[in-house]
């Protein structure tokens, strides 16, 4: 169980990533950048979301797979 709930953090975290890296590339962040100085809260949020549930992911596959030793 605590496998496949840690898959889906990393195929949901790297879906964020994605997204996030499109966000990142858009006119709107362009303008926000030009303007700012920083990428606008959306783009911030996906990457940010996006790491933490791929690392989160990550740390659960490791610590299920270190248990069954």
């Amino acid at each position: 169980m605590i496998k496949a709930i840690s898959v889906a953090l990393i195929a949901g975290g790297i879906v964020l990533l994605y997204f996030g890296g499109q966000s990142f590339h858009s006119l709107a962040n362009d303008v926000s950048r030009v303007v700012t100085g920083t990428p606008t809260n959306k783009t911030i949020w996906l990457i940010a979301g996006g790491v933490v549930a791929t690392l989160a992911g990550l740390i659960g596959l490791t610590a299920s797979s270190a248990g069954k030793r």
